[in-house]
């Protein structure tokens, strides 16, 4: 009798725990939820700052009007206090079940607090967790910096190439002046130098350059006896003879040029969008590899011979070079100190002019 008494007295306090616990469990879940109805609004009208600092940029920079500006700020008004109250009615639902329950359900709304600014919903059937959903208090932007100073962008070069060689001018160069180009792309940093001025940049980054010559007067590149890379004529009537060098290369500009700064409340940018740029500055890198393309008629048959060799080339480049131009298009021009042949008797040094966009 007395092991039964001492078990019943055993199962009713047990009782007496999980039904407190049950209680202090539904009220926090109640605590929790009208927590979140302060922060639903104060996301929906952050959000709102966030979309009408868009709409005034478009509008400062003519892409659009201003009475559709107006319209769109009416819209995104209107819109924000949808959403608040639709997801406060929501939240006062979930409140009132929970309420007029006292926490016991069959199928009840589990809340928990995930981490700060965030809600996640869950249905437990059966006392087993089922599918859960977070909601978010903050904007979709996490977290937005008020000064950027770093920038990247894709860079594209494109132009004409050729070489100076010593003791000629370009118009004695072997090589075509309009067949001979270049193509060049790349990554790059852009860094604001000054912490208040925008004037003066430091654009750094990484691009691989492709140098291509185009060989006239029937005549390609080869190893003489002594390993030196020089023109001999080729023994048919070549349609085509193109070298061309492979290069990696880490520029590094110092930018100068005008910037418009725009600040709002949660930002402060400066703006390239159609200013004047001016850059100069050096690379340095390596050769990753050389060929040569040879196109001729033999015995009545159109032949192709792509050569990769070593023609003797330097491994080592740098140079020198400059931009200037408005927004991203630049007018490009580079230099390379280093002569393209190693033990060359007459040394030769690539140069290129094109066109350059930052992207």
């Amino acid at each position: 009798m007395k092991t039964i008494t001492t078990f019943a007295l055993f199962f009713f306090t047990l009782f007496v725990v999980n039904s407190l616990a049950a209680q202090e469990d539904y009220e926090k879940k109640i605590e929790v939820l009208k927590s979140q109805k302060a922060k639903i609004t104060e996301q929906e009208k952050d959000a709102l700052k966030y979309e009408v600092a868009d709409i005034n940029e478009r509008f400062e920079d003519g892409l659009i009007s201003a009475e559709e500006a107006k319209t769109l700020k009416e819209a995104a008004a209107q819109k924000r206090a949808l959403n608040i109250e639709n997801r406060l009615m929501i939240i006062d639902n979930q409140i009132a079940l929970l309420e007029r329950n006292e926490g016991v359900l069959l199928t009840h709304i589990k809340v928990d607090s995930v981490e700060e600014g965030q809600i996640r919903i869950g249905i437990d059937i059966g006392g087993k967790p089922g599918e859960s959903f977070i909601f978010n208090s903050k904007p979709w932007k996490k977290e937005i910096k008020y000064d950027r100073r770093t920038y990247s962008d894709f860079v594209l070069a494109v132009g004409l190439n050729n070489a100076i060689i010593d003791g000629q001018s370009l118009d004695e160069s072997p090589y075509k002046l309009g067949g001979s180009r270049f193509f060049e792309m790349g990554w790059q940093w852009r860094t604001r130098v000054f912490q208040n001025t925008n004037f003066l940049r430091l654009n750094y980054g990484f691009s691989f350059q492709f140098n291509g010559l185009k060989i006239k007067d029937n005549q390609y590149l080869v190893l003489n006896d002594q390993g030196n890379a020089e023109l001999q004529d080729f023994d048919f009537e070549l349609q085509k003879a193109k070298f061309r060098m492979d290069n990696l290369v880490f520029p590094v500009h110092l930018e100068f040029g005008p910037s418009k700064l725009k600040k709002t409340e949660k930002t402060m940018r400066y703006s390239l969008h159609n200013q004047f740029r001016l850059g100069i500055g050096a690379y340095g890198g390596f050769n990753l590899g050389t060929r040569q393309k040879l196109k001729y008629n033999q015995d009545g048959d159109s032949v192709k011979d792509k050569l990769k060799r070593d023609y003797n080339t330097n491994d080592l480049i740098y140079g020198l070079s400059a931009y200037a131009g408005f927004d991203g298009v630049l007018l490009y021009l580079k230099y390379d100190l280093n002569p393209i042949f190693s033990n060359a008797e007459i040394e030769q040094r690539n140069v290129s002019l094109g066109l350059r966009f930052d992207l």
